[in-house]
Order: structure tokens, then sequence, then C-alpha cells
């Protein structure tokens, strides 16, 4: 077995009515009942224009070398419907991984679910357009080299998150979370839950009727000093 050239066909998934219960819940609900360290960097964003606002799916992870796609080309052959691509690049954004050309047949051959880049795209002026989740750093003209290695369906770091093939990938417009396969059948409750009570706060932020005395107690806890005074310097 070649380390740095292995593409796994196969991956264990997440249960599907797990994918379609989280694809109704925000992205932030989920991250806060995950200890709120489960969020990739803000620099990947969305840079389409999918009408869909939630996607969600299991991960087909690809690990690129630095501006290199060869691991990524090799992807849109075996990748399914309804997966997420993600895809690391050592955080390297001088070349764009993708274009209209290979976005294209993802969009509407493949029929994935969508795609996180850890790095820059091409050809925005079309693909900002689209109705696909397409999630990147940002945009260059300057091509990928096709000589690899790279590897599919091994343990990744995008956006300063681990992904393992088959965890549940959770995004939306404040961007891209990632739910490990073992853990989301005890989130998802969770989740659920969190987003009940955080609908219930702000109706009631909007009725002027929302109590806001924990916010003294907690500084008083942590001994933050109240001065009624000036700041003299």
């Amino acid at each position: 077995m070649s380390v740095g050239k292995r593409i796994y066909l196969k991956r264990n998934m997440p249960d599907p009515k797990l994918i379609e219960e989280f694809k109704k819940i925000p992205a932030s609900n989920t991250a806060d009942v995950m200890g709120r360290s489960c969020a990739m960097n803000p620099r990947i964003h969305l840079v389409s224009s999918p009408k869909a606002q939630m996607m969600c799916g299991p991960a087909y992870t690809v690990k690129c070398r630095a501006g290199d796609n060869l691991a990524l080309h090799a992807a849109l052959n075996f990748c399914q419907e309804g997966d997420v691509l993600v895809v690391s690049n050592e955080e390297d954004n001088t070349r764009a991984l993708m274009g209209e050309v290979m976005m294209a047949y993802l969009y509407l051959q493949k029929k994935i679910a969508g795609i996180i880049l850890d790095g820059p795209i091409r050809d925005i002026d079309e693909i900002g357009k689209w109705d696909f989740p397409v999630y990147a750093t940002g945009t260059t003209p300057g091509g990928p080299y096709k000589e690899g290695p790279g590897e599919i369906n091994v343990p990744i770091s995008c956006g300063g998150i681990s992904v393992n093939p088959g965890d549940i990938i959770l995004a939306d417009p404040d961007g891209i979370i990632c739910i490990p396969r073992n853990d989301a059948a005890d989130v998802l409750p969770k989740a659920q839950a969190f987003m009940e009570a955080d609908g219930g706060k702000l109706e009631k932020t909007k009725a002027g009727t929302i109590n806001r005395d924990w916010v003294n107690k907690t500084l008083a806890d942590k001994e933050f000093e109240i001065i009624d005074g000036v700041y003299e310097n």
C-alpha cells in the first residue's frame, strides 16, 4: 500500500435519517451543543447562490497536495450523489483547485450535495450564480498542477477541523461544521432542543420580555468590577 497515494472506495456511512434531521437545524445551534469547537475557519465561505439554506451530507474526504488537484479529479470519478466533497489543500491560496468545468460535472452529473475546499476556485462569474453549495477561500485565475500525491477517504484537516470519511457535514450561510459520525445520534436531540429554546429567546427579545439577569450574575461570578466613574489616564 502506497501511503500518500491511496484511494479508498468505501466509507463507514451515517444514518440517512440523521442527515435529513440535521438539515432542519441551523449550523450555529448544532455547534453550540458541541462545545463550540466544530466550526471550520471562516476563511472558507459560501461563494455560490444555493436556494436552500442548508447543506448536509456525508463527508467524502480528499487530501490534495498544495495547489495540485489530481486527487480531486480522481474524486470526481468515484463520489456519489448526496456526498459532500471536503478537500484539504495544505491551506494553499495561490492556485485554484477547480473551475467551471469540474464544478459543472459535480453539480449536473454527479449531483453531490456540495463541496468545501480549503483553497480557491476560479470562474466565479458563473459558479457564483449557481444553485449549488460551493464553499471556498476565495478566487484566483491561477490554475493547479496535476501531479499528486493525494488521497481519498482518509482523515483530513479542513479549515482547522478534523474530518473523517462519513462524518456529517452541515453548512449554511454562516459557515460549516463537522459532526463526527459516531456522535451524531447523541448530538441531534440536543441540537433540536437548543433550536427550540433559541427560537423562544428570540420571540421574548422581540416582545421586550427577555430576562438578562444572568449577565450581572455571571459578571459577579467572574469577579468583574463595575465602576461608576471615568477612566483617568
